[in-house]
């Protein structure tokens, strides 16, 4: 049982394209003059583990990584399997560090498990069963995630109706649970359901107008394949032959790997892409609002304007005032003492 990080971390998310990696650059460096202690990043995103898939997964940059520390990505090569449960052993363990080491731990993404397992715990369960997972893979392979999505619902309708029908790697987990230990997933981790007092700990998520976060996808989008998706795939196809499902699946790197395997044109794919994205990013924004102890940060006011008082404008706040809303919520540490804890 891994046990839940609430009160010995802070916790920047958000849905996909708000944001988050500058502003927690910002929060970070503002911590570290305000406290005098270092502040290290622990990405909280399930594609960021695999090497060599850069682009699509907007990893922050060599840059980024000498202003503040960044920890957790590029673990893995993509054709590797890689649990919830393997990220949690690492993330426990280098938060461990960092905290022993008189630091301060900030966890930055948007993968809801990833998140709502360091938020409130989370039980690993029984080990792989990796012939029942290469024989799923195979079906899934002829029948599509569809059928497996059918599969599950029969095996555990509450788990179905809350995994992301093209989260196969989640999918199988949930079916082989069940075969293993006679009860559904959706049954086991109990912990889930209890949640902390709203405002609990140092957990912010940044609130986006859906308009505008529409528009960021779309620029985001059209910046990765301006800036190499698409050879960044075949690259990773030529080194790799074939991606573990995580991988496979991940938005950006699915409609590009199936473009390629019917022999279509990759740069086609771009606008579907940006409705995978959107979509992504409403079920963030969806399952973000759910958690209690998540405090929200706006990043847009409204101002009225006078030729057309019924249609307010938008307004981005500078990250400056983001980060001075966080500051005043994040309690003080005494630099001196190594335990990282408020």
């Amino acid at each position: 049982m891994f046990p839940p990080l609430l009160d010995r971390v802070i916790v920047l998310t958000g849905p996909t394209a708000s944001g988050k990696s500058q502003l927690a650059l910002d929060l970070a460096e503002q911590l570290q003059q305000r406290d005098g202690k270092d502040v290290e990043i622990l990405s909280l995103d399930s594609i960021a583990v695999y090497r060599d898939m850069d682009i699509g997964t907007a990893k922050p940059t060599v840059q980024q990584r000498q202003r503040v520390k960044h920890h957790l990505i590029n673990l893995v090569s993509p054709d590797e399997s890689f649990s919830v449960a393997e990220y949690l052993q690492a993330a426990h363990a280098t938060v461990r560090r960092i905290l022993r080491e008189g630091r301060r731990a900030m966890f930055v993404g948007g993968t809801p498990m990833y998140l709502k397992a360091i938020l409130r715990g989370f039980d690993p369960g029984p080990p792989a069963d990796e012939a029942f997972r290469r024989q799923v893979e195979q079906e899934v392979r002829k029948t599509g995630p569809q059928a497996l999505h059918q599969r599950l619902q029969q095996v555990d309708p509450l788990s179905a109706s809350k995994i992301d029908p093209h989260d196969v790697r989640r999918m199988i987990r949930a079916l082989e649970f069940a075969r293993l230990t006679g009860h559904p997933i959706s049954h086991h981790q109990i912990q889930f359901d209890h949640a902390p007092p709203p405002g609990t700990g140092a957990v912010f998520a940044i609130r986006i107008p859906r308009p505008v976060l529409h528009q960021r996808i779309a620029a985001r989008v059209q910046s990765m394949f301006n800036k190499g998706l698409v050879d960044e795939v075949d690259a990773l196809l030529n080194r790799y032959g074939k991606l573990s499902p995580t991988a496979a699946q991940a938005v950006g790197y699915r409609e590009l790997l199936s473009a390629r395997a019917a022999g279509k044109d990759p740069f086609a794919t771009a606008e579907q892409v940006v409705t995978n994205t959107r979509r992504l990013a409403r079920r963030q924004e969806t399952w973000l609002r759910s958690l209690p102890e998540i405090r929200p940060i706006p990043a847009y006011q409204t101002e009225q304007v006078e030729s057309a008082p019924s249609t307010p404008e938008l307004i981005p706040k500078p990250n400056s005032h983001l980060v001075k809303a966080m500051l005043a919520q994040i309690p003080t540490v005494d630099p001196r003492s190594g335990d990282g804890c408020w």
